[in-house]
């Protein structure tokens, strides 16, 4: 929303920064928006002219989602708690804007679902159907990652589940996680049938995107709190006038790349400062590409910088680095970093990582040479209490 990264902004409020919503209200666009809002209610006044069913904070149990709507006074209402699984709570808001715009301006609408971000609770159905026929492990599991990466111990998402991971425990969560995401798809569709209704389908950009992926199972893994690249890649589905139809392009990009990008495409100037590329150049064919690396920083934990082929990632705090060949290893399972064959790589990657560095103002220390990790074993360490989670629900259908 701010076209910036991380370590150019005030992440809890976006105090300072012109929004994309925001932006594109100035400039003669109705903006809408609906679902989750993690930065707090000023920004999102400032962003959305009109608005229904705000969540404001990280998560909720989907089926009593704290929400709030926008009043014809500007101001928000009252907290309530939603009538629906959030999911259809939130296309319930997106469809009633789009039945209820106003049709002489152009719109901006946003609809931010919380799903499928736990509580891992789909509607029964939902969780039944993939129950019946559990999905596969992925390829990289394991039933603990060997060192604490920064995140195993304090980490909310590492302690929704038994340490160590059992095959078991990993594929209901698949299940849970694959309901989740079935029943969001189905949610999309409704969204995008009222479009279609509306007569403007064939004039609308719509842009697909997500948060970071979970792990489940992956490295040992259960959250997003890691920069290994089942939890740095994300989904970008762009559609519209101009776009081509059932095309893919293999380049690096940052969803704060979408901020620059709707400007280019709208012919609206963005504001300065943004740190994004236009995309648009990528669908037309004039570029192949908008940046040669991608730098992936998490926290004060972990960083990573990546090209095409390698990947370096470095733990300031324990002094650890790995080197993945992901032409070779794309699930990140065989450390290069020792091996000297490979240490003009380490030498350039390191390099390119502190170029990037100094690009974004990040100070993080990366380790000159690698520290091989204490081992760490949390067999025995008890799961957190999920409280939005209850076990009878598994236990009573299943």
């Amino acid at each position: 929303m701010s076209g910036k990264t991380w370590l150019h902004i005030d992440v809890q409020t976006l105090k300072g920064e012109r929004l994309m919503p925001e932006h594109l209200g100035q400039n003669g666009y109705q903006t809408f928006g609906t679902g989750k809002w993690h930065n707090g209610q000023e920004s999102w006044l400032r962003a959305f002219q009109r608005g229904r069913t705000i969540m404001f904070g990280g998560m909720s149990d989907h089926t009593k989602v704290p929400v709030r709507d926008l009043g014809p006074d500007g101001k928000l209402t009252a907290q309530r708690t939603g009538e629906k699984f959030s999911s259809e709570l939130f296309a319930d808001s997106m469809i009633g804007f789009l039945r209820t715009r106003d049709r002489a301006k152009p719109f901006f609408a946003y609809s931010a679902f919380t799903a499928p971000h736990d509580p891992r609770q789909p509607p029964i159905e939902f969780r039944k159907r993939y129950y019946k026929r559990r999905p596969p492990l992925p390829p990289n599991f394991q039933p603990q990652l060997g060192f604490d990466n920064g995140m195993m111990r304090g980490g909310r998402d590492e302690n929704l589940g038994a340490w160590p991971r059992t095959e078991l425990m990993i594929r209901d969560q698949l299940a849970e996680y694959y309901g989740l995401v079935t029943h969001l798809d189905q949610q999309i569709g409704r969204v995008l049938a009222a479009l279609q209704r509306s007569g403007e389908a064939d004039n609308t950009i719509i842009i697909y995107a997500a948060d970071n992926g979970l792990a489940i199972g992956s490295h040992g893994l259960l959250g997003k709190q890691s920069v290994f690249e089942h939890s740095m890649r994300t989904p970008l589905i762009i559609s519209g006038p101009g776009v081509p139809k059932g095309k893919s392009v293999n380049s690096f990009t940052y969803l704060l790349d979408l901020f620059p990008t709707l400007c280019d495409a709208l012919s609206v100037a963005p504001p300065s400062g943004l740190a994004g590329h236009s995309l648009k150049p990528l669908w037309e064919g004039t570029k192949d590409k908008v940046r040669d690396s991608v730098f992936l920083p998490y926290l004060e934990f972990q960083r990573a910088v990546r090209d095409e082929r390698w990947k370096l990632i470095a733990y300031p705090k324990i002094g650890h680095l790995q080197l993945f060949d992901l032409a070779n290893d794309p699930y990140e399972q065989r450390n290069l970093i020792d091996k000297p064959e490979h240490a003009g790589e380490v030498a350039r990657l390191r390099r390119l990582m502190r170029e990037w560095q100094e690009k974004v103002g990040d100070k993080a220390p990366i380790p000159e040479t690698n520290r091989v990790p204490e081992p760490v074993d949390l067999t025995g360490r008890k799961r957190e209490p999920d409280q939005w989670q209850p076990e009878w629900i598994v236990k009573k259908y299943f």
